[in-house]
């Protein structure tokens, strides 16, 4: 995080735990205004890799799950990176500005990520980093984010993945319950933009925005699930995710033969549980009367309602038989529904 950008929060009575922002306070206040309420909230907890040069789109198109030539100033996409078995080392938000493409994911996973995507350069004419601080970036949620958004920067993205750039910032529409929009840089723009925002928005801790993206579906991969997934298994086929006629990409055999030949046997849900301890990524979901693993917790939040949200890749014949548990205490776990289609299990793809 920027020293600057962190000062400059720290006067807005940020707490931090490292690079991340914990709450401006009051965590229980801000956590009922997230679901209900315009919200503002820094995004320094998700690390940035920035790839640029002459074949960068050449290079990320041989990588990526996505069509990397769709991607410019008027469009982002959700992405991943797979290993050769089709299983997902991190999924992220790719977006592009002054040319320069950007994926943004969790700190925690950047550094093995672009470890392993330098591997692969060799002689192209295309140089990878870590950009954390090129960009300051936070996102603005609400059922009035829209307006106030289109006032401060002059027009608003109108579908999800979509953006808005101008000289000062990139402006791109996410999923999300409400009106929601991730909103990136440089320093004195973003500064002025924040103390503008911040006039009706209440800014919120960074649990705030994980809330949101389990609430509109959208997957996660932390250091404890890399590897876990294919992109069909997180339902990032769903949301646009994995282009099945690009062409090849590390895992690209095993993702297309998931989606044209085969029968999907895992899915992710969103789900509503009370354990007395927070689930974590990579937690088992117990069901059936053995109490045997049928799933994979993917992220977890405590909701303002009370008990924990959170999104799991499940068995999808444990899904629909219901008697599911989560935690050392075995919390019932209730299936809730999510903001887009899933396939008909009858009519699905190839397991993995």
């Amino acid at each position: 995080m920027k020293p600057e950008w962190k000062a400059f929060l720290s006067d807005y009575g940020a707490e931090f735990s490292d690079q991340r922002v914990e709450s401006f306070g009051n965590p229980e206040r801000e956590r009922q205004v997230v679901t209900t309420g315009e919200v503002i909230c820094d995004l320094s907890h998700s690390g940035l890799i920035g790839a640029y040069g002459g074949e960068a789109q050449q290079f990320l198109q041989g990588q990526l799950t996505n069509d990397v030539a769709a991607v410019d100033s008027n469009h982002s996409q959700l992405s991943a990176y797979c290993t050769p078995k089709g299983r997902m080392l991190a999924t992220f938000r790719l977006f592009w500005r002054k040319d320069t493409y950007y994926m943004r994911m969790p700190r925690e996973v950047l550094e093995p990520t672009l470890q392993r995507l330098q591997m692969f350069v060799l002689m192209s004419r295309v140089t990878l980093e870590d950009a954390s601080d090129a960009l300051v970036r936070f996102g603005l949620s609400g059922p009035g984010a829209e307006q106030e958004l289109r006032e401060a920067v002059g027009g608003v993205p109108a579908a999800a993945d979509e953006a808005y750039t101008t000289s000062e910032c990139t402006v791109i529409r996410a999923q999300g319950p409400h009106p929601r929009f991730e909103l990136y840089g440089e320093l004195d723009p973003m500064r002025r933009l924040w103390e503008r925002l911040n006039v009706r928005a209440a800014p919120v801790g960074a649990f705030g925005w994980s809330l949101l993206d389990i609430l509109a579906g959208v997957p996660t991969v932390y250091t404890q699930t890399r590897e876990a997934f294919v992109p069909q298994m997180a339902n990032l086929d769903r949301l646009g995710g994995v282009s099945f006629n690009k062409g090849c990409y590390p895992g690209q055999e095993v993702v297309a033969r998931m989606h044209y030949l085969g029968r999907l046997k895992r899915r992710t849900y969103r789900a509503h549980a009370g354990p007395a301890t927070l689930p974590a990524p990579g937690d088992p979901v117990a069901g059936g009367p053995s109490g045997e693993a049928v799933g994979t917790v993917v992220a977890a939040e405590w909701h303002p309602d009370g008990g924990a949200e959170l999104l799991a890749v499940l068995q999808i014949d444990a899904a629909t038989g219901g008697d599911l548990r989560i935690g050392e205490d075995e919390a019932p776990l209730e299936l809730q529904p999510l903001p887009y289609e899933l396939d008909d299990p009858d009519h699905g793809e190839q397991p993995q």
